[in-house]
């Protein structure tokens, strides 16, 4: 789940998901993301592919079964943050959306 986590997270700042740069998004070393991704590619969350534009790398993408898992995942996030926040406003609950999604776009300008 976590690498899979970090290549949608990259392909929707249209940055190539590489095993480093999934080992970045998710906080973990070089080898302990390519042993997630291997895991997620045997599992057929994941599929590794040459990079359209250098054919040295590697970059890995979700499959159907990947994206569907993640889409699951997803759901069940929402659900969750719902029922914690059983008792908050329509209000408070965005405003909380929001500034964790500004706190994680902060994050990723300073790692540019």
């Amino acid at each position: 789940m976590l690498v899979c986590e970090g290549v949608h997270a990259l392909s929707l700042r249209e940055t190539p998901a590489t095993v480093n740069a999934i080992a970045q998004e998710v906080g973990i070393d070089q080898s302990g993301a390519s042993r997630l991704i291997k895991s997620a590619t045997i599992a057929g969350y994941l599929v590794m592919a040459a990079s359209a534009t250098d054919g040295r790398r590697r970059e890995a993408s979700l499959t159907s079964a990947g994206q569907v898992m993640l889409d699951q995942a997803h759901r069940w996030q929402e659900e969750v943050f719902a029922e914690l926040t059983t008792n908050w406003s329509d209000k408070k609950r965005r405003d909380f959306q929001q500034a964790m999604t500004d706190l994680i776009e902060r994050s990723y300008a300073m790692d540019a």
